[in-house]
């Protein structure tokens, strides 16, 4: 067994989408509590590896599509440098593993890596071929996460919190449809058979509509009474334009440049997006933390 196939193709290039994980501990303003902290690591980890495992078995499945990705067809296994059964029993062990983690952190917390467990092996197993709730399933890994997040630290979520996730969720998974659909032109089918019941128009449609309700959602989060009440300022409405700024860079990337099939690589690689929002990360801890 090549190890090297093994790490890659739990992708951890894409264990980012994970930090979903620290969003409760930010915004319960409790990152200095080191318990909390370190429970959320742990969290961090146990989706990382839940995580990589659904990776092995999305593969597995879309071994045929992969391989007529100009991309895709490199990973191990769709390239033949990792067996299938190999996989499998790695994945298996692998979800055991983390899924028995996940209990030893509280049975809220498992009960939620339980459900974004079979939610995404059924993504991968059946719902990704189901027009829209396709797309709305690969944003319910993000709001488990933070959901996750939040259970594993025993703090209220705030339901702004998880509108904002959903809607910005929803943002990512349909501009890596369009960016799928756009790319592989004629071909796309043959990769991914749900996308011949998308065309770009739609998308537009669908994107325009979320986009406008993410941007709208998050302004009306940072003035809200009740955000106001908690944090005991009115200054996160200062964060918006970071927000802004980085929703319409990543429209222009999809858009102009033909990207956005990988957010994580987006994120890593556009510098304009990074700092869009390493700014937000920061102007948020400065109005929570050092009011």
């Amino acid at each position: 067994m090549n190890i090297r196939s093994v790490i890659r193709s739990l992708r951890p290039n894409q264990w980012t989408k994970n930090f979903f994980v620290f969003a409760a501990l930010v915004f319960a303003q409790k990152v200095f509590e080191r318990r909390l902290v370190l429970r959320t690591i742990a969290a961090f980890a146990v989706f990382c590896v839940l995580s990589g495992a659904l990776y092995l078995v999305n593969d597995v499945v879309d071994i045929d599509e992969d391989r007529v990705h100009p991309k895709k067809s490199k990973r191990p296994i769709a390239a033949g440098l990792l067996r299938t059964d190999t996989a499998v029993g790695l994945a298996a062990a692998l979800s055991a593993a983390s899924l028995i983690a996940s209990y030893a952190l509280g049975w809220r917390f498992f009960i939620a890596c339980a459900l974004y467990f079979v939610l995404q092996l059924a993504y991968s197993l059946k719902l990704k071929h189901v027009v829209i709730l396709d797309v709305f399933i690969v944003s319910s890994g993000f709001v488990l996460r933070v959901i996750g997040g939040g259970l594993v630290i025993g703090v209220p979520l705030s339901s702004w919190l998880l509108i904002c996730t959903t809607l910005l969720a929803l943002f990512i998974a349909m501009n890596k449809r369009r960016h799928e659909l756009v790319l592989l032109e004629d071909n796309a089918s043959d990769h991914r058979p749900i996308l011949r019941e998308y065309s770009p128009y739609l998308l537009d449609q669908m994107i325009s509509v979320v986009t406008a309700s993410t941007v709208m959602a998050y302004c009306l989060y940072t003035v809200s009474e009740d955000t106001v009440k908690k944090f005991g300022t009115s200054n996160l409405i200062v964060t918006t334009p970071f927000v802004l700024y980085g929703i319409f860079r990543y429209l222009y990337l999809v858009h102009q440049k033909g990207k956005g099939g990988s957010p994580e690589e987006l994120i890593l690689k556009d510098r304009p997006l990074a700092a869009a929002v390493v700014l937000w990360i920061a102007s948020v801890v400065a109005v929570l933390y050092l009011r």
